[in-house]
């Protein structure tokens, strides 16, 4: 399993907030919010994340919108650490991968953070994207995930995504295999690898290139991890999220 290591000695400072879904199986509140919107415990799903990357030091982040763009606009138009572009959708819906290739010129020629806006995370004792920054590295990696324990993770039903061996390299797992990692939402990406990629497409075509190539990699989530994608689970975040002021 992938230790923390100092590869990285530059932090990240660019990442890629992906906030552009419809946000369909949290109807009905997505009916008049946009899921990053939605509060967990007073607090909205999207600012869990850009505080967790405020903590870590990154320095500006794209935030991508398309259904209900506006109000997603609105929230984060006075935030300054970190500063935020928009990278705006209205048009059409690029998928994850379409998504942040349109926003790769706000994103720089080194490596960045690519974050999904409906998981939130309780870290550990340490931030887990600086865990994630100090275990980059660029001469074996192309992409490294962060991956959630499935046996105590929040709102997931589903099986794992990756098996990951005793160096974190990661593969995926064979039909009707289940495997203990879920990824979290969170990963690093080099910035090459958008190119000669369709304007529409799933991040899981550079994740299954990685796999072929061996330069997909994991660490493991130190902490709690919260998938809300439907308002039962919004109702078990919270639960959790209180139960650890205690």
């Amino acid at each position: 399993m992938l230790k923390c290591s100092t590869h990285n000695q530059q932090p990240i400072k660019n990442a890629m907030l992906l906030a552009a879904g419809l946000g369909t199986r949290m109807r009905p509140l997505t009916n008049t919010c946009p899921k990053p919107l939605i509060k967990v415990e007073g607090k909205a799903m999207l600012d869990y994340v850009l505080d967790a990357l405020q903590e870590s030091g990154v320095k500006q982040v794209v935030v991508n919108t398309h259904y209900l763009a506006d109000m997603i606009e609105a929230h984060v138009k006075n935030r300054v650490n970190p500063s935020i572009v928009i990278s705006n959708e209205r048009d059409q819906l690029l998928d994850s991968g379409g998504g942040v290739k349109k926003a790769l010129p706000h994103l720089g020629h080194e490596p960045f953070l690519i974050l999904n806006s409906d998981a939130i995370w309780l870290d550990g004792p340490r931030s887990n994207i600086t865990r994630m920054m100090e275990g980059w590295d660029p001469e074996k990696m192309d992409i490294l995930l962060l991956l959630a324990s499935t046996s105590n993770a929040v709102g997931w039903g589903n099986k794992g995504d990756f098996n990951m061996d005793q160096y974190g390299t990661l593969s995926r797992p064979q039909l009707g295999e289940i495997t203990p990692f879920a990824y979290a939402g969170v990963a690093i990406f080099k910035p090459e690898l958008f190119n000669n990629v369709p304007d529409v497409f799933s991040l899981n075509l550079l994740f299954n290139r990685a796999i072929e190539a061996r330069t997909l990699f994991g660490i493991r989530l130190e902490g709690l991890w919260m998938h809300v994608g439907t308002p039962e689970a919004v109702k078990e975040a919270e639960l959790k999220i209180r139960q650890s002021m205690i």
